[in-house]
């Protein structure tokens, strides 16, 4: 999270499994986990991170791929801008979001159910699958719920 009353520019990729159909059991979506301790709440989005200065939303999308799961990306295709406003941690946070929808260059993320990865020493995250039907009947909660609309 970025300092009070700081934009954050982030980029996130969306990459997806199945057949295409978004109500159908089997369309699963990769998406980090994430907790808020002050809501007491589970939340998933899309994984990515910070797009630093000097560099494109794009490389930046590689990039944090390649630090935090060694993946390369292919078929990288922007899908648009998203302003995104909300409270974490009960703090007020801010970020410009370019989203991208991608595929895994290895097809042995496809295998996975879930994975493990440091953003830092002391901060582990999980990655997972998700049936995209289990995000849109709420059973897990997809964030930012504009998401929704890409899928």
């Amino acid at each position: 999270m970025s300092k009070a009353g700081e934009i954050r520019v982030i980029a996130l990729g969306l990459i997806r499994n199945g057949d295409g159909k978004a109500n159908a059991k089997g369309e699963r979506i990769f998406l980090s986990e994430g907790y808020d301790p002050v809501k007491q709440e589970t939340f998933y989005r899309a994984l990515g991170g910070g797009v630093d200065f000097g560099e494109t939303s794009r490389a930046a999308l590689e990039r944090e791929f390649q630090e935090e799961i060694q993946a390369d990306l292919t078929n990288i295709k922007y899908l648009g801008c998203i302003e995104n406003l909300f409270i974490f941690n009960g703090r007020q946070g801010h970020e410009i979001i370019q989203l991208y929808q991608c595929d895994f260059a290895d097809p042995k993320f496809y295998q996975l159910e879930s994975l493990v990865f440091s953003e830092s020493p002391h901060h582990k995250h999980r990655a997972l699958w998700i049936d995209i039907y289990r995000l849109k009947s709420g059973e897990f909660r997809l964030v930012p719920e504009v998401f929704f609309e890409y899928l």
